[in-house]
């Protein structure tokens, strides 16, 4: 029977000479031969179960891999080989230095992901100020930037159209960069996964699983940990509020836009109408979530991830913190002499949230439900490898 040490060395064999692999490539197939013959953690979330699938790890196995974690930090902290043992198996932090490269990797234009990468939170905040900036020095120059008889209604100074002509390209470009990666990802990954194609119940279990971000349970219901070996729910809970604040408030915005162009009833809408319902408890939501995530992100265990994403993590954190804050200020002031400037910082800080979706942490949504949906599909097929899985 082979022993761990042979297995270890064997890995390390394989990823050195592995195509298309990279230092953090090597490592975490280093750390997955380990796993492989311990298998301790095989319950806890999705990565064990499809990693006792697999003898050997290409770039492709473990891009998969690494996307499927959530980062929960239970399988370090259950660990007897992590640090200071000299095997120093670390799965949370050696995914997410994985994750980090695959944003890079399938980002398109390519360039624009390795920018972001490097300077993730000086792009987002230079970014939303400049063109905040260059609305405040526009609406300056016409005599509208503080008062003006404006009525509360900020379609005074920015017609409907004109906003949608302004956002349309944005939210378009988003949309394509991000189709792109991900299409990309799925061409490679899909051969890893069985190759199998999707069906309905694959894509409804996919789907559950990242509404309810079942993987941030830590394998047991608890939670995951944050600082320490205590269990917590606060990263899922902070996620939950964050995530679907976000959606109610694109749904808010979606639905203005129908009252707009399908039934003819021209905004602003107030109380009780539904958009406004929706934007108010999505502003709201949003703006808790990102303060938790903002918080749990500066008290986390420097094991538990990658400190060089922490730029990019953050810079995502603040726009859509900054969206949501501007957006109920806006809503507050309307009808104020401050309408004018509270109106071109949000729609500043929006305009350049959707200009870096796809080179941010958003990207991880993406890149994770795209695993998720690969693992529905590899789950349904027979493994002779596999101990069992979910």
């Amino acid at each position: 029977m082979l022993s761990l040490d042979s297995l270890v060395q064997d890995a390390r064999s394989l990823a050195s000479g592995a195509d298309g692999s990279s230092a953090a490539v090597d490592e975490v197939t280093r750390q997955m031969a380990i796993c492989n013959a311990c298998r301790y953690c095989e319950g806890f979330c999705a990565v064990f179960p499809a990693m006792t699938r697999r003898l050997e790890f290409g770039p492709a196995d473990i891009h998969y891999l690494a996307n499927l974690c959530h980062n929960c930090g239970a399988c370090l902290h259950a660990c007897q080989y992590a640090p200071p043992h000299e095997f120093a198996v670390n799965v949370p932090q050696a995914m997410a230095k994985v994750r980090g490269e695959t944003y890079v990797a399938y980002a398109w234009p390519q360039p624009l992901g390795a920018l972001y990468e490097r300077n993730g939170l000086t792009v987002s905040l230079a970014l939303a100020g400049g063109l905040a900036l260059f609305l405040v020095l526009a609406l300056a120059l016409n005599g509208t930037l503080w008062g003006g008889d404006l009525g509360g209604n900020f379609y005074n100074l920015f017609p409907h159209n004109l906003l949608v002509l302004m956002f349309a390209p944005v939210f378009l470009w988003a949309v394509l960069a991000l189709g792109i990666g991900v299409t990309r990802f799925l061409r490679d990954v899909s051969p890893a996964t069985t190759g199998q194609a999707v069906g309905g119940g694959d894509a409804a279990k996919a789907a559950h699983d990242v509404m309810t971000l079942k993987y941030l349970d830590g394998g047991h219901g608890e939670g995951c940990h944050n600082e320490d070996d205590a269990y917590s729910l606060l990263r899922r809970r902070a996620h939950h509020l964050t995530f679907y604040g976000f959606m109610l408030c694109f749904a808010a915005t979606s639905l203005a836009t129908v009252y707009h162009y399908v039934f003819g009833w021209e905004a602003p809408y107030d109380l009780p109408s539904l958009p406004k319902i929706l934007g108010a408890v999505g502003g709201v939501s949003l703006l808790l979530g990102t303060a938790g995530l903002f918080r749990l992100k500066w008290s986390r265990h420097p094991l538990h991830g990658d400190a060089a994403q922490k730029p990019m993590d953050y810079g995502f954190i603040a726009l859509l913190f900054l969206t949501s804050l501007t957006g109920l200020l806006l809503w507050w002031l309307r009808g104020t002499d401050a309408l004018a400037l509270m109106l071109a910082l949000h729609l500043g800080v929006v305009m350049a949230l959707f200009a870096t979706l796809p080179y941010g942490k958003f990207a991880h949504g993406i890149f994770r439900s795209a695993s998720l949906l690969r693992y529905a599909v590899e789950k349904r097929q027979p493994s002779s490898l596999a101990l069992g899985d979910e």
